[in-house]
């Protein structure tokens, strides 16, 4: 099968399995680097060859998570396209153990207070009091939110799982004349040129809002959710009802929050008086 039907048969597997777009188009553009490299597609994995393109990349100073998508690019084909029993015994390269940046609530405060857009003013607040995802942000529906029991519904989020999410009362208002003559079915914070906002929109508002509100962190619009985590986490919530809400699978992400926010590591004085 020549390269580009093969790519085909992938990505007509991941729609037909609902992979979000985003992992679509990360898979198909690891797997067509990974032919490229082995030239020669069989049934069965070539493990010493994987190895070797696997630490190619490393040697070229690839980040580990990278090297984690492109072996689980990998690992998805052979299993789910060539249907092979060969198993890819490899271990995962080590992921970097950074702290998330997170912002404090004055820092949120300034940046809010530093947009003028009353639509970009909100889609920086909500993403920081429900803890949305950018790509939740602006794939959030009216019908989604219940403006009643202050929650949202997310459908079909990351890893295609719904989730329920919470939002401050100070913003219902807001969203309600947003929204006020739209249909439940329309996007909330839909561009001037109708249909949603692109990632890349809600990224650049945040950007030139941190930028203005000169706040020198190396902070992104994922840190809005990281602060929304730890602030949390500092009102006394536990640790499994953040999970929930940030809909991780795993409890260890979450507790990474903890090391942001360690009451008792906060309440020792350093030595120098």
């Amino acid at each position: 099968m020549r390269l580009p039907e093969l790519l085909d048969k992938i990505k007509h597997e991941l729609r037909l399995r609902n992979y979000s777009r985003r992992t679509m188009e990360s898979y198909l553009l690891c797997l067509k680097d990974y032919f490229q490299f082995a030239k020669t597609i069989k049934k069965d994995p070539d493990i010493p060859l994987l190895k070797r393109y696997l630490l190619e990349k490393q040697g070229r100073g690839q980040a580990p998570q990278t090297i984690n998508l492109y072996l689980n690019a990998v690992k998805y084909f052979y299993r789910e396209i060539m249907r092979s029993s060969v198993s890819i015994d490899l271990k995962f390269a080590k992921t970097s153990k950074k702290l998330p940046v997170v912002l404090s609530r004055l820092e949120i405060e300034k940046i809010i207070d530093s947009i003028d857009n009353p639509k970009h003013k909100l889609i920086i607040a909500l993403s920081y009091g429900a803890g949305l995802r950018v790509s939740e942000a602006i794939n959030l529906r009216i019908r989604d939110i219940d403006f009643d029991e202050l929650i949202i519904h997310l459908k079909a989020a990351k890893g295609n799982k719904d989730r329920i999410t919470i939002f401050p009362e100070k913003l219902k208002a807001d969203l309600h004349e947003l929204t006020a003559l739209q249909h439940g079915n329309e996007y909330v914070f839909e561009s001037e040129r109708g249909g949603k906002l692109t990632e890349r929109t809600a990224q650049m508002v945040f950007e030139k809002a941190l930028k203005k509100a000169r706040i020198e962190k190396d902070a992104s619009f994922h840190s809005l959710r990281h602060s929304f985590a730890t602030h949390l986490l500092e009102n006394g919530v536990d640790v499994r009802y953040v999970q929930e809400l940030l809909g991780h699978a795993n409890i260890r992400t979450t507790q990474l929050y903890t090391k942001v926010t360690n009451p008792s590591l906060k309440n020792i004085k350093s030595p120098l008086e």
